[in-house]
């Protein structure tokens, strides 16, 4: 079982589509399945939930093997960093409980040694934090 986080987005959307043309066994999380119904087939579960509720994480991760970690606080209305901290938190925690495999992550680019901007900062941050949970 593949879950796909961030399916309302550009790069899950097109996750979606193929995972879906492929047949693979495929759950969402997402905030409001009732609203995302008509963009998924029948056959793709949705999991109702936040990536900063620890329930809801846990439940949609049960049974996954792999997890497409796609999602990102900037349009948040407090604090994106420590949104973006507490998420991949969560969700590194319970993938390590839920006996994930792998996490694939698209992070921000540059040298996180280099003068970053508070995004890719914190982006490095959520890649290091979901690397060193599986």
């Amino acid at each position: 079982m593949i879950l796909l986080t961030g399916a309302t987005g550009y790069v899950g959307g097109r996750l979606l589509r193929r995972f879906e043309a492929e047949g693979r066994a495929l759950r969402c999380l997402v905030r409001r399945p009732e609203q995302f119904r008509g963009h998924a087939v029948a056959t793709t579960e949705l999991c109702a939930g936040d990536a900063t509720d620890r329930a809801s994480v846990a439940r949609a991760l049960a049974g996954v093997e792999t997890a497409y970690y796609l999602v990102h606080s900037m349009g948040a209305p407090e604090d994106f960093e420590v949104r973006d901290r507490l998420a991949a938190s969560i969700f590194a925690e319970e993938a390590a409980r839920a006996g994930v495999r792998r996490i694939v992550y698209l992070g921000g680019l540059g040298d996180s040694q280099a003068e970053l901007s508070a995004h890719l900062r914190s982006r490095h941050e959520v890649g290091r934090l979901l690397a060193e949970s599986v």
